[in-house]
């Protein structure tokens, strides 16, 4: 493996790691009954539209990460 591989595969793991602890905070952060913690956020004005934003990306991280240790493990 390469050293570029290598930076590129760290990058994009801890690009990953945080995308999965922003999604895991995120129900934390906003709360369904106060609009105004959502409303002028990505996704708002509606809850389940900034959730979804905010959520979504870590858990594509989190599949692709799963992926990648298991494919990585089997090699």
């Amino acid at each position: 493996m390469n050293l570029l591989k290598k930076i590129g595969t760290v990058l994009a793991v801890v690009l990953g790691v945080f995308l999965i602890l922003r999604a895991a905070a995120e129900p934390f952060v906003i709360h369904p009954g106060n609009k105004a913690s959502y409303e002028h956020d990505w996704g708002g004005p509606t809850y389940i539209g900034a959730t979804t934003v905010h959520m979504l990306p870590g858990i594509i991280a989190l599949v692709l990460l799963v992926r990648y240790y298991r494919n990585r493990k089997k090699s």
